[in-house]
């Protein structure tokens, strides 16, 4: 189960994992409005839930069975999934099935606490404080307890006033190589309590209405101490202190010492499970095989060994065909459905409305065509076709998918038409081929540039920049498909800045907040670098507000701001599509970042 809160939103399409920090999980039902998605799912429970979380099993033994599954991961990256080489969706199906946390997202958005780990609850609204209880039994997989230890590292590795020097612009360094540096200044006590107690309190700055979503476990400190040359209490003791100069081995640790070349594990003492499940063998480029962990506390794993393949997504229907995959996640196509159909019912199919949505991000760097030029975004959001991006690339797969104009909302949301309403005129809703041109004309900006970035191979994307080339040329753009391999890897594309228009996805999960580490000035998710001072204060004033009155009001301004200033353009909500050998029982489709394999813990092969 994924718990960590790694900012808010998960980047979906990179070859590699990506800096990101978007969409993450959280414990029982939260104070944002929860998504109501579609759902069909074609396959079976051995127990039907009674509502949008884990369904309650009863008396589990480890079934001695093999369950293969593919999300399309290219490749594992490593135990340590929140650094930004390595964050990504790919690499948390893995890993959260490794690495427990104290809530995690249902498949419509609920948050539900992992009653496995412990529990949690607000006992002050002024300063709001939260007291988090873990479970007396709950341990490593190596006996370590799991105390308030961990969850002071979790805090330390999200950090920013832990700093070590300076970096190549002479900004302070931050100490942990993290994905996500808020906690430092949302909490800025970190966890108190001792050390090796199954307790501990935080205490936030200022109302936050994500609270239930932030990350308070994850690595084992024991691990990162000894690794670190100093005891579990000695790292603590360095962690409140802000002793950096202490931390530094510990940190550089965290940062790279996960890190092996591909199919080599680290050694076993350095990898120690909190989860259901434990890292057992990796072979480069095939797979990731996890093995039930013997010493969990909580509910056992149903089934003993859980082998992650990677394998293309044109690949996976005949590899569930002929037995070498039990469960499938590849990118939604009608030529992907419509083999899955032909499978008949040797397979269940799960499909469904999604958080993840497609998107073009301007590119407001320096070497960017539409960096100082609103007109020329005006112009190029006129002759982006995306209603034909639609109708003949999504509704063939969900025939009531319609163009998406808002960011944080989704349109099996109640709240969707209220925010669209108020924020956005339908003015980008046609193709409006010769507006582009007039005013590519008047900015004397004909011949404009463009090249469009996005992690390559990906038919489906290549099919949307062959739809906006052959529009926006005739407009008088000059469209580059600018697809590669590694546009999101570290030192790629994207982080060289040499592109105008990013295409990429991002994963949700109806976080109140996600957006701020995307769309505010200087946060992390802001690859393209854009910056407005109004958006900045709306989302300042969304975050620090427990107030759903607030909370709607503020998420319309932004909505509107983001048209306004054209940020980027929102294109579509994905399909979700998924489907199991017709065996496997408890697959079950979610809305959110988790995947399919949200619930793997639960499945099990038919007697």
């Amino acid at each position: 189960m994924r718990v960590q809160r790694i900012s808010k939103a998960v980047a979906v399409g990179a070859a590699l994992a990506l800096a990101l920090s978007a969409c993450a999980p959280g414990g029982q039902a939260g104070p944002s409005e929860s998504a109501k998605p579609s759902e069909t799912s074609g396959g079976t429970n051995t127990v039907e839930p009674t509502n949008t979380g884990l369904a309650d099993l009863g008396d589990i033994t480890t079934k001695d069975d093999t369950i293969k599954v593919s999300v399309g991961a290219p490749e594992f990256i490593g135990y340590n999934s929140n650094t930004p080489q390595t964050y990504s969706t790919y690499n948390s199906a893995i890993t959260d099935r490794v690495l427990a946390g104290f809530s995690y997202f249902g498949t419509d958005g609920v948050i539900y606490q992992n009653k496995d780990i412990g529990s949690y609850e607000k006992v002050s609204d002024d300063p709001l404080t939260i007291k988090y209880t873990i479970n007396p039994e709950a341990k490593w997989s190596d006996g370590t307890q799991i105390t308030a230890a961990d969850a002071v590292l979790a805090w330390a590795t999200q950090n920013a006033n832990l700093t070590n020097g300076k970096d190549s612009k002479g900004e302070p360094k931050l100490l942990f190589d993290s994905v996500s540096a808020d906690l430092g200044g949302t909490v800025p006590k970190g966890p108190e309590g001792a050390a090796d107690a199954k307790e501990f309190t935080v205490t936030f700055k200022n109302p936050d209405p994500d609270w239930q979503i932030q990350s308070w476990l994850g690595a084992p400190a024991h691990v990162v101490a000894k690794q670190g040359g100093m005891s579990t209490a000695e790292l603590v003791d360095a962690i409140r202190a802000g002793d950096a100069t202490k931390l530094v081995k510990a940190a550089e640790f965290w940062n790279t010492g996960w890190t092996t070349k591909p199919g080599t594990l680290p050694a076993a003492d350095l990898i120690p499970s909190s989860g259901p499940y434990k890292l057992k063998s990796w072979t480069a480029g095939e797979s990731v095989t996890l093995e039930a962990n013997e010493n969990y506390y909580g509910t056992p794993a149903a089934t003993k060994t859980l082998t992650f393949r990677f394998i293309d997504d044109g690949a996976m229907v005949q590899a569930l065909d002929n037995g070498e995959l039990n469960v499938i996640a590849p990118q939604p196509t009608v030529d992907t459905l419509a083999q899955l159909q032909k499978l008949g019912d040797k397979v269940n199919i799960q499909q469904g409305d999604t958080m993840t949505w497609e998107h073009l991000d301007f590119n407001f760097g320096d070497k960017a065509a539409f960096k100082d030029s609103l007109e020329l975004r005006q112009a190029f959001a006129k002759c982006v076709p995306r209603q034909l991006i639609v109708d003949n690339l999504i509704k063939p797969l969900n025939p009531d998918a319609i163009v998406l104009n808002a960011r944080e909302v989704f349109p099996f949301q109640a709240n969707y038409k209220d925010v669209v309403a108020f924020s956005y005129d339908g003015r980008y809703d046609n193709v409006d081929v010769e507006g582009a041109k007039k005013i590519l004309e008047e900015q004397n900006a004909t011949g404009t540039k463009v090249r469009i970035g996005y992690s390559a191979p990906n038919p489906r994307r290549t099919d949307q920049v062959a739809l906006i080339k052959s529009s926006c040329d005739a407009a008088g753009f000059e469209v580059v498909d600018a697809g590669d391999p590694k546009f999101f890897a570290p030192g790629g594309t994207q982080e060289r800045g040499d592109y105008d228009v990013a295409l990429f996805a991002w994963a949700g999960s109806g976080q109140i907040t996600s957006g701020q580490n995307i769309y505010a000035t200087g946060k992390p998710q802001n690859y393209g670098k854009f910056s407005n001072k109004d958006i900045d204060a709306a989302w300042e004033r969304l975050a620090t507000s427990m107030d759903p009155a607030v909370h709607a009001t503020e998420m319309k301004n932004i909505e509107k701001l983001l048209w306004d200033n054209l940020f980027g353009i929102p294109v579509f909500a994905h399909p979700g599509l998924s489907a199991s050998s017709a065996d496997i029982k408890n697959v079950r489709h979610t809305a959110t970042q988790s995947q399919i394999v949200w619930n793997a813990e639960q499945w099990v092969r038919a007697e």
